[in-house]
Order: structure tokens, then sequence, then C-alpha cells
């Protein structure tokens, strides 16, 4: 084994430490943007948008009517002030017509009130505070139509501030009396009304938010516990089954669901049994057919050479026959989970180097930069099938393996097969670990299509995952991630 220098090259040239949280990168122009929103933000803001909606309806309503009982208040105050005025008026100047501008101007109104009065016979305005206020500040048409005998009230503006202009017909004594109220007061209370309306919209529809966001929780439990139940399954827990519910509609998708699982338990499993059962129907005939073989070779010098030929062809697919069973029979091993990990804590540079000797891979050089710091929780014989797996591998499709390399990243070490072959195309990255699955550049050689598959089998049984890049001569890396001790799988 040889070290890394302190800058973490080797004579292989180990090349970039792979990150183990990337798989297969997609390329950038096939990734398309979700915009949608999840189930449960789609719950609050449709809960959100409908409180929304109803306090501002409300809000409306109740702003509309404040607006209309404040402004009927102060329109029938002016009313009634006005009217009491101008009975006044009518009692005083009628007494005395020449006493009129004296009589307006020690009328009592509201405070920031003005008062007009106009004689009809002598066609003159009297003005309370002529230097303030006058007829002129009132509409021409509220004005005249007043004088020719119609008493009414109108909302006006003076200097910006909001007023109500009362006018009332005095025959008896053919005048008309203008009164002006200030209702300033009611538009500042109708401001803050509204402020207030406004800051309760906002903050009941954050609640209400909240309040969804909470409810929503209770609402996807049911999802969330069918959601943990089918990763539980995938991950080859069959016998996950959900409990029944009270509620009838979540009932029917619990039974639903749980069909469902015992379909594909019982289909999975009848599989399962049909391959080790096929797998153990063929060991005994290639078993023999193994020996006869082999007897036939013991006297290969009796036959002529075209003979020879063909029983080594014989011999050599009752090999490869013989190993693709072999494979078969650990891959049910594995998909039944038979047997039990015999865990030890096992210093993994160590460990790789007397597999590869044991299994005649003496040769490979094995560089390691993980010092003392490689110690992993493991079964060796998880290990050792991965590893010789990969040896085989590259032997078999690519000339053979380079080196074997030993690195980490964040939790995991990373155990490493580099070969100087054609390399595994990226659109075939990921389906040469399926079952039977042979890459382009391997189409033509020997092997059971079946090692890889048992490779990633056993990575996801220690807690990790095998993946493959580019090594740096541009052949095959293959990478298998081991968590270190206490590191979570």
């Amino acid at each position: 084994m040889l070290p890394l220098d302190p800058a973490g090259s080797t004579v292989r040239h180990a090349g970039r430490v792979p990150d183990v949280n990337q798989g297969p990168r997609v390329p950038r122009a096939n990734r398309m943007p979700s915009l949608r929103l999840g189930l449960r933000a789609r719950i609050v803001m449709y809960f959100s948008l409908a409180t929304f909606i109803g306090v501002v309806i409300l809000s409306v309503v109740t702003f509309a009517a404040t607006r209309s009982y404040l402004l009927d208040k102060a329109t029938s105050s002016a009313r009634t002030q006005a009217i009491a005025n101008a009975q006044l008026v009518r009692s005083l100047v009628g007494n005395s017509r020449a006493d009129a501008g004296e009589v307006v101007t020690n009328l009592r109104t509201e405070a920031g009130g003005y008062a007009v009065l106009h004689l009809g016979t002598e066609d003159l305005f009297y003005a309370q505070a002529p230097l303030r206020f006058t007829q002129s500040n009132l509409p021409p048409s509220f004005v005249r139509n007043a004088i020719n005998g119609v008493s009414g009230v109108q909302r006006v503006e003076f200097n910006g501030r909001p007023f109500e202009a009362v006018a009332v017909s005095i025959p008896v004594i053919e005048a008309t009396y203008f009164e002006v109220f200030p209702i300033d007061d009611v538009a500042d209370t109708l401001g803050t009304i509204r402020s207030t309306l406004i800051a309760a919209v906002i903050g009941i529809t954050i609640v209400a938010g909240l309040i969804g966001f909470l409810l929503s929780g209770n609402v996807l439990l049911p999802l969330r516990r069918v959601t943990a139940a089918a990763k539980t399954i995938a991950e080859g827990a069959l016998e996950t089954r959900l409990e029944s519910e009270r509620d009838p509609d979540l009932q029917r998708l619990v039974e639903s669901f749980n069909g469902m699982a015992d379909a594909v338990q019982e289909r999975i499993e009848r599989e399962e049994r049909f391959a080790s059962d096929v797998s153990h129907e063929l060991r005994s005939p290639i078993t023999s057919l193994g020996a006869a073989v082999g007897v036939l070779q013991a006297r290969a010098d009796d036959f002529s050479e075209r003979n020879r030929q063909a029983i080594d062809i014989i011999a050599a697919q009752i090999r490869r026959f013989d190993r693709t069973v072999l494979d078969l029979l650990e891959l049910s091993r594995l998909d039944a989970r038979a047997g039990q990990d015999q865990l030890e804590e096992l210093h993994l540079a160590s460990l790789v180097e007397r597999i590869a000797a044991r299994h005649g891979y003496d040769d490979v050089l094995v560089v390691s930069d993980l010092g003392t710091d490689d110690v992993v929780l493991v079964d060796k014989r998880r290990v050792e099938r991965i590893l010789v797996n990969l040896l085989d591998n590259a032997r078999d499709h690519a000339g053979g393996a380079s080196d074997i390399l030993l690195s980490s990243n964040d939790d995991y070490l990373l155990l490493i097969v580099d070969d100087d072959g054609p390399g595994v195309g990226v659109s075939e990255r990921v389906r040469i670990f399926e079952r039977f699955a042979r890459g382009t550049a391997s189409r033509n050689s020997i092997g059971s299509g079946l090692g890889l598959a048992i490779v990633a089998e056993h990575a996801r049984a220690v807690g990790g995952r095998a993946f493959v890049e580019t090594s740096p001569s541009g052949g095959a890396r293959f990478i298998v991630t081991i968590p270190r001790m206490g590191a979570s799988s």
C-alpha cells in the first residue's frame, strides 16, 4: 500500500475525490424548473385566501355601514341646527329687516361653521364671517336652487376640509338661510376605522395562514403515513402495512394501499422463489455437466483438434452458466435478506489489501490517503464481494484494474476501482447496475451481467451506494461509499 504525499497526489494520479452526494448528472437543458406549490403550501394558501376574501367583504360592509351611520348622524345634526337657526332668523329679521346683518353675525353655529342669509326682496347676502366664508364658496347651482325655494343639503369642500351645507327656505320673510358645518371629524373617524380594518384584514389573514399551516399538518398526517410506509416497503420491508383509520374516506385509502402492498409482496416473493428454485434446480445438472466435461478434457488427447475445441467451448459455457447460477442464488439471498451480518470494526485499507492478494489481484496497486482514520463497522464478507466483483468486472471488460484507491468524503469512506478500458457512457451509468445489463463496450465480453447488480445490493446493505464515473485515464472509475464508524448511513 502506497501513502499519498501531503498534496494528495499519487504515482497513479488518483484524480479528484468524487462527491458521494452526486448521482448521474442530468444536462442543464433538460432540467425543467417546477413552479407547482406543495400540497401543504396550497392548503395554507387557499385557507388564507378564503379568510382574506371573507374578512375583506366583512370589512367593506362594516366600513360602509359605519360611514353611512356617521354621515347620516352628522347630516341630521346639521339639519336640526340649521332649522333652529332659521327659525330664529325668521323671528328676528321679520321684526326688523334692517338688523339682518347683525342677526346673522350673532348666530351661534357649530365650531368651525359659517352662516349666510339671503334676503330676496333686497337681493342681498349677509355673511357671518365675510372675510372667511360667503355665498361664493357654495356651489352656484345649490345657491340658485335654494333661492328659488328648494331647501336641501349638499356636501362641499372649503379650504381642503369637508363641510355639510344646509339651505333652508324662509318664504314668510322672503329669505333663504344657508349654514355649513365641518364634518372633518367624521372623516378622521372614518380614516381611523379604515386603517384599523386594513390592519385587521392583514393580521387576520396572517393568523389564518398560521392556523392553516398547523391544521394542514393534521390533514396531511395520513399522507405522511402512506409516504413512510411506501418508503419502508421500497427499502425492502415488504410486510409493512397501514393501520386502520376511523375516517371512512381514509379507511378506503388504507384498504387500497394495503391491498396493493399485498399484491406487490406476493408477486415479488413469487418471483424471488422462482429465481431461487430455478437456480437450485440448475445446480445439480450444471455440476454433472461440469464433471462430464472434465472427464472429456482429461482425455482430450484421444480426440481430434476440432473436437477438443468444441469441448473447450462447452467447458467455458458451463463455467459461465455456473457463475450465472451462483450470482442468481446470491441475489436471491440478498433479496430475501437471508442471514445476519457479522459486523466487525475493521481497517479498510488492510482489509482491501488482504482481499486483493487472496483472490489473485496482488499486482493491482492499492493507494490510500486515509491513514489510520479508515475504521468501518461492516461485514467483511460484503466488502469482499464488492471488491472482488469490481476487480472481476475490470478483468472481464477492461483488461484488468489499474489501481484501487481509498479516500474519504464527509461521513463516508470511498472504495474506488479504476481501469484503463473503454469506460462507461454517461447514458449507461445507472443502467449497468441493473440485473443482466451490459454496457455497450462489453456486449461481447464474458460474464453473467449480474456482478455489478450484486455490488449495488451489497453497497446498499452496508449503508452506502455504488456509482461509476470516468477515471483519469479515460476508463471507468467504480466508486462504492461505506459509512465511517458512527456515521449515519
